[in-house]
């Protein structure tokens, strides 16, 4: 099997990233934490489904600093409060990381949107 050259496969991870944090990958997992919801609702109330749609929305429309080539984290302000999106790829069984994030059939991702005091 031919390996995907370094700058191709990084581009690869990207561009499944972006599928994802546009919900447009069926397998891709959204995890907000309890207390970066709890930062803007009370997390028990209905509102939380608004405060996800937004912030889902915001990170949509973000864009990523050269750091993040995979753009696999991204840092907004909302409502004024910093607020991180990191993707994470697993297996597909989410017990391990991924053997080859650049291929789909094999990789989970999961998003999570949390506070900076939550990583």
């Amino acid at each position: 099997m031919a390996t995907q050259p370094r700058v191709d496969r990084i581009e690869t991870i990207a561009r499944l990233n972006d599928r994802a944090r546009h919900g447009l990958d069926p397998t891709a997992r959204i995890v907000f934490t309890r207390n970066c919801l709890g930062a803007f609702c009370d997390p028990d109330t209905i509102d939380v489904v608004m405060v996800q749609a937004q912030l889902l929305g915001a990170f949509r429309r973000c864009s990523f600093s050269p750091d993040s080539p995979e753009r696999d984290f991204a840092a907004i302000t909302f409502r004024d409060r910093k607020v991180w999106l990191k993707i994470d790829c697993y297996d597909g069984a989410l017990e391990f990381g991924s053997d080859d994030p650049a291929d789909a059939s094999v990789t989970t991702r999961v998003i999570t949107i949390l506070l900076p005091e939550d990583y």
